[in-house]
């Protein structure tokens, strides 16, 4: 199917009850804005063709340089392990403990958003061994995070996406510059 088939469909649907009309186009009644002005289908064909979305060309976060990838990374990290200060105390923690406060659903959430920054920190060039430690501190962090309460204890204790940020960023500083 095309983008223009997709977008202004052209055929009438069967069992749907629409009337076609002799051009074999379906019947339809005008296209009203917001203001209740009547739009031409012609102009919102060519809007739709204006926003169009290419999956395979990196999406949306494509087209950050690596200092800016480390940086979204970094504070992804602070936020799900070190955002917060317990009141009265020096305990920091983040959403990653109050996540995985709900049982095994918020474990696998932050489970899996712990394995993306494991799949970023491999596609800025990070070797088999920095990932497989990281991979290592997050089944760590998962396994024993399913244990209800201890468990979300040891999560805000182990931090495991600041370590794994502190791993990468450790690998990165031995790196040559450019």
């Amino acid at each position: 199917m095309s983008d223009d088939e997709i977008i202004a469909p052209r055929r009438p649907r069967s069992g749907s009850g629409a009337r076609a009309t002799a051009s074999g186009a379906e019947a339809r009644g005008p296209i009203i804005d917001q203001d209740g002005r009547e739009i031409r289908p012609e102009t919102l064909e060519q809007g739709f063709r204006e926003f169009r979305f290419e999956f395979g060309q990196g999406g949306p976060f494509g087209n950050l340089t690596r200092e800016q990838r480390i940086a979204r990374l970094e504070a992804i990290a602070k936020l799900l392990d070190v955002a917060f200060i317990l009141p009265g105390t020096n305990i920091r923690y983040g959403i990653d403990g109050l996540i995985g406060l709900m049982p095994v659903v918020g474990d696998i959430i932050t489970t899996a958003i712990s394995l993306w920054l494991v799949r970023e920190a491999r596609a800025l060039g990070a070797p088999w061994y920095v990932t497989a430690r990281m991979l290592g501190n997050v089944a760590l962090d998962g396994v024993v995070g399913m244990v209800p309460f201890a468990g979300d204890a040891f999560d805000v204790m182990f931090r495991a996406n600041m370590r794994n940020v502190r791993l990468l960023r450790r690998w990165l500083d031995k790196q040559p510059r450019i």
